[in-house]
């Protein structure tokens, strides 16, 4: 298994915990919050769950399959956490759509949206190492 096939199923690995979030009791707080920080709602549940299915297929398809993953996950899911940065709402999860634009503190913000900046960034460096 290469380098980009291992990275690419701990992706399914976090990706289909991320999902299962919601589902486990304890793991949100009375008011619906994952960690006091943030809702995960059906739009986030399936995003994160088609996006585990995607790199579970793609490790164990090729190396080429996991670095196509880890390139076009790591620049959607970057892109999607600078946005929410920016207006409070990702597009991934059709937040822009359904909420608009949010004015939240900055940082709400940076705790909302630094797991995709992380997954995304980490994702997309290691589909760019040679």
């Amino acid at each position: 298994m290469s380098f980009y096939q291992r990275v690419a199923l701990v992706y399914a690995v976090i990706l289909f915990a991320v999902a299962a979030i919601n589902y486990i009791p304890g793991l949100t707080d009375p008011d619906g919050l994952a960690f006091g920080i943030f809702a995960l709602d059906v739009f986030d549940d399936l995003l994160h769950l088609g996006s585990g299915l995607w790199a579970l297929a793609a490790a164990l398809i090729s190396a080429r399959a996991a670095r196509n993953f880890l390139l076009i996950f790591g620049a959607l899911y970057l892109a999607d956490g600078a946005m929410g940065l920016a207006v409070g709402s990702g597009y991934l999860d059709l937040g822009i759509i359904n909420n608009g634009v949010l004015d939240l503190p900055f940082t709400f913000k940076i705790m909302a949206n630094a797991p995709h900046i992380l997954l995304g960034g980490v994702a997309l460096w290691a589909g760019l190492r040679k």
